[in-house]
Parts: structure tokens; sequence; C-alpha cells
């Protein structure tokens, strides 16, 4: 008997705050380095930004004898194959994902699903109804968390609550951080977010421009940072506190 796999969405309703690097570091650490089995559902159509990212990072690993080396040592070492990327729209997820279960030999412990960053797409209500935790990222931008917050409210209040979908949590948390910013500024949406009764995870994540850096030829000396392929750099981790946020993560998925 297959163990239970839990999906996890990083979702909000705004682009440009990180869903999708946060979905490519969390699953990259947790399949390669940390044991785990992982698949990524792309469901923000039409960018598929993670699955052009697999695409680039392959034809990079393809392309250079440094990355070929290394893809060599470490899926020895780990014993398995890079964590399946699958596109799909909004609307298909349900049906590709229960499908995908149902086929594959693998006990996959996550599945995470980078949905689109509007309500408006087809199909976006739905994926969301099947997802067992929700981890939205936030950053101190009035537009960006006005949208994030009602949208968050409505679902903690009318559909966790009311029981009508499979999520056991949602939680906001801190990206894009600028430490030049007054913690005044982030006190005060902090009341607003607890007079929601909206769970807010302790760990932040810092404005870093080595969550942005792709894996490239030209790296040829540099640490890697955001790929599909491998997991970030363990000395990059230490300093954009990812390690601090993925203990935190899987606390409060009891994993």
């Amino acid at each position: 008997m297959k163990k239970e796999t839990l999906f996890i969405a990083f979702s909000t309703q705004k682009g440009g705050v990180g869903k999708s690097a946060m979905t490519t570091l969390t699953a990259s650490i947790l399949h390669y380095r940390m044991g785990y089995n992982i698949a990524v559902f792309d469901c923000d159509y039409p960018q598929w930004s993670i699955a052009k990212l697999r695409d680039r990072d392959t034809k990079t690993v393809l392309d250079n004898e440094r990355f070929k080396k290394l893809a060599y040592n470490q899926f020895t070492s780990i014993n398995k194959k890079a964590y399946p990327v699958i596109s799909c729209k909004p609307d298909e997820v349900i049906q590709k994902a229960e499908a995908f279960l149902k086929e594959t030999p693998i006990d996959f412990d996550f599945i995470f699903f980078d949905l689109p960053g509007t309500i408006n797409s087809a199909g976006v209500i739905n994926s969301i109804s099947i997802m067992n935790y929700i981890f939205s990222p936030i950053i101190a931008d009035r537009l960006v968390l006005e949208s994030t917050l009602a949208f968050m409210n409505v679902l903690n209040g009318i559909l966790v609550k009311g029981g009508e979908t499979k999520i056991r949590g949602i939680h906001l948390f801190w990206n894009m951080v600028d430490g030049r910013e007054k913690s005044e500024l982030y006190a005060h949406y902090e009341n607003v977010i607890k007079e929601l009764d909206l769970p807010l995870m302790s760990t932040y994540l810092p404005d870093s421009k080595r969550f942005r850096k792709e894996m490239s030829a030209e790296m040829e000396n540099r640490q890697i940072s955001r790929s599909t392929l491998f997991p970030m750099d363990k000395q990059l981790s230490k300093s954009t506190r990812i390690d601090e946020f993925i203990t935190e993560f899987l606390q409060i998925i009891q994993h």
C-alpha cells in the first residue's frame, strides 16, 4: 500500500513575489539533499516557468562537462532520478495528478503545485481545493498584501473552516525582505494578519539576488543557486535562510 502523498501549493494572487522560485528551491533541496521523493506540477499556464527552467537546466548540463560530472556524481550518490516536472493547465490538474499517482511505482512524499497568480484562471479554485497545504509568499507591498490577504481570508474562513476542501493549513511567509526597511512596517502588516487569524511563519527570507541566479555555462566556478536538477549550494543556503524555512515547513506538515 502506498503512503499518503501530500499536495502542497505555493500560491499567491500576485506575480513576482517568488512562488515559482520557492517551489523550485524547496523541491530541489528536499529531493536531492534530504531524501524525499518529490514531483512538481507546473500549472502556471501559459508561462510554465518551472518546466522551461527544467529545459534550460537539462541543456546546460548536456552542454557543459563540469555540470555533466556533477550530475553523474549526484544521481549515482542518491540513486534516483531528477524529480519530474509536469506541465498542465489549472483545469486539468486534478485529473492529471490522480492519474500520475495511480500510474507511478514511486511513493512520492510531496507533490508541489505552482499555480497561476490570479484567481481568474480557469480551474484555480478547484485546484486549490485539493491541496493539503498552501504556502503563500508575501512582500511588504500594499497591493500585493491586500490582494493576497483578501484571498487567503476567504479560503481560511469559508473553505477550510467550512470543511469543503482537503486543505489542512494555510501559511503566509515573508519573502524578499529588505533589511533597510523599518521594522515598524512589518509590525503593522503582521497586526493585520493576526487580526485576520491567518498563520504567519516565523522564518522570513531576505531579498537576495542568489534566489534569482540560474545555472549557466558562464558560472563555471560559481556555486549553484536555483536549479531543478541540483539543490542550492549548502554555503549559499546558509546565508539565504532557506534551510530555516525548510525546517519550519517540515514541522508544519509534520515530516
